[in-house]
């Protein structure tokens, strides 16, 4: 078989498989009709299916030889509580909830390789995990794992792909070491005493404590860690007060904090702990209680060298090596908790074409991709195991 060929001959089917995804859209954990799609798909294609792994979660397993390595594909099926402003026959059609993400396009590719590699078995020395990870925007790939989704068989190692608007359609990223930021997303509730805004002597005001520890984490960033190593803290959310003339009793702070490099006991960074250190000595000086809760964490996501060679050989072959780039970021992604456990490769698909209007930033309600890039995420998968099993 001409495995390019049928891939191209896939062009239609995987097009249609992403705009129904795009169209009914479904939070993480929530990811029902996705699910049942997915399941069934893998099903016709002759895959062992586990349902429910991590509530919404499914695995198709390809078994083709008992005794070889294991490799994981993985896509994320969460959408995000947007409302979409794209004018498109596929919008969404649930009222505050939009792929503004490319997880829809990142499930249907997955599919679509499966099927080719599913009729390529005898091509195949191992096995292959198709793993379709519910509530990645809020770290379920730790749940995943827990559950044993790295087990029976044990993967070896994993790859992953993100359609990506900040890169031009075409090209591929493949890059060393962590390519996507770790995160801890925090919640900070900080408690005063109410009172007259007249007579402010008789109150603790949490608006000046929320005021303080906004403008002095930042020393942590510019002052206490490597300004090589990158470090972003970034306040989101601020709320507190229900009139002009009243002290609230409380402010609620919402944020996050970025990082690329390893956070753990062994390092010197810690940026965790320095921020609760500043967040309880502002308190403390302003006679302020204090609550931080990290309501998401998710580590860097790093790139195996040894994988990353693997990547771009097959990269290279698909878009050639003029359109190869190397690319990081700071945004969070849990497939940084399987990198952590086996050798894996993440990569980013180009996907930004502005005459096609895919070039807005992710998370934006009118972000959307080219879909021309879908069959180059086809490709990247199925040449991408065969280039791991074949070497």
């Amino acid at each position: 078989m001409d495995i390019l060929k049928r891939i191209e001959e896939l062009e239609d089917e995987v097009i249609s498989l992403r705009r129904d995804f795009h169209k009914h859209p479904e939070m993480g954990f929530k990811e029902f009709r996705t699910a049942e799609i997915v399941a069934e798909y893998l099903r016709k294609c002759g895959l062992e299916v586990e349902e429910k792994v991590a509530k919404t979660g499914v695995v198709g397993l390809l078994k083709v030889k008992e005794d070889g390595k294991t490799l994981m594909l993985r896509a994320d099926m969460d959408a995000l509580p947007i409302t979409e402003q794209n004018e498109v026959e596929y919008k969404s059609q649930n009222e505050g909830v939009m792929h503004a993400c490319g997880h829809d396009g990142h499930t249907a590719m997955l599919l679509a390789a499966a099927k080719v590699l599913s009729e390529n078995r005898d091509q195949i020395k191992g096995n292959i995990k198709f793993v379709f990870q519910p509530n990645e925007e809020t770290e379920a790939a730790r749940v995943m794992i827990n559950e044993g989704v790295l087990k029976n068989p044990d993967v070896d190692a994993a790859l992953a792909a993100h359609l990506w608007t900040p890169i031009e359609s075409g090209k591929i990223a493949v890059s060393d070491g962590a390519v996507m930021g770790g995160l801890y997303e925090f919640e900070v509730k900080i408690t005063g005493k109410g009172g007259h805004t007249s007579a402010p002597q008789f109150s603790i005001d949490p608006i000046i404590t929320a005021s303080d520890i906004i403008q002095t984490v930042q020393i942590i960033q510019s002052r206490e860690i490597d300004p090589l190593k990158a470090t972003v803290i970034m306040f989101g959310q601020i709320n507190g007060g229900t009139a002009t003339n009243i002290i609230p009793e409380e402010v609620d702070l919402r944020g996050t904090i970025r990082y690329l490099y390893r956070d753990d006991e062994n390092s010197i960074e810690k940026p965790k702990q320095r921020f609760e250190r500043i967040v309880e000595q502002v308190c403390r000086t302003h006679q302020a209680e204090y609550e931080i809760n990290y309501v998401a964490a998710s580590p860097p996501v790093y790139n195996n060298p040894e994988m990353v060679k693997k990547t771009r050989e097959t990269a290279e072959k698909i878009v050639g090596r003029e359109n190869l780039v190397d690319y990081t970021n700071l945004a969070g992604e849990d497939f940084g908790e399987f990198s952590l456990e086996v050798p894996s490769t993440f990569f980013f698909i180009g996907t930004g074409n502005k005459e096609k209007g895919t070039d807005y930033p992710h998370h934006h309600p009118k972000f959307n991709i080219d879909e021309d890039t879908l069959l180059t995420g086809i490709k990247m998968h199925v040449l991408g195991a065969l280039n791991y099993f074949n070497n």
